[in-house]
């Protein structure tokens, strides 16, 4: 299985079909919102991600990997199913690293935004 390829392809069809072969059953999970330990929390937060946004879209603009640690650079857009359907847009980057059965053991997400910035967004009427 060649990881870099798999995620490719898992950013590509975000957030559906997702490859969570790809994790270690205790990954730790980071982004500017939220933090926790677990396999099944992490699905749980692709499915909420699923069902409560809309037209989404995970844009993959780099990735490289250096050892066990891979890096991606992204922007994440979706629809927020407010009444008058605002379009959010987060650029951002995250950090996965890779035990040595090739399971990603860190997926740590950061934003080139802040939490405020986002919650504005939802706000700015065009």
């Amino acid at each position: 299985m060649d990881v870099i390829e798999t995620i490719k392809a898992d950013y590509a069809r975000f957030p559906n079909n997702q490859s969570y072969n790809l994790y270690a059953e205790n990954v730790y999970f980071q982004d500017p919102i939220t933090q926790f330990r677990g396999l099944k929390r992490y699905q749980s937060l692709i499915n909420f991600i699923s069902k409560w946004f809309k037209q989404i879209n995970l844009e993959l603009h780099h990735i490289e990997q250096i050892e066990q640690t891979i890096h991606t650079q992204w922007t994440l857009n979706w629809t927020t199913p407010l009444p008058w359907k605002p379009r959010i847009s987060i650029p951002g980057r995250s950090e996965l690293i890779l035990n040595d059965e090739q399971k990603i053991i860190s997926h740590i997400d950061y934003w080139d935004c802040s939490r405020w910035d986002v919650l504005k967004q939802h706000f700015m009427f065009q």
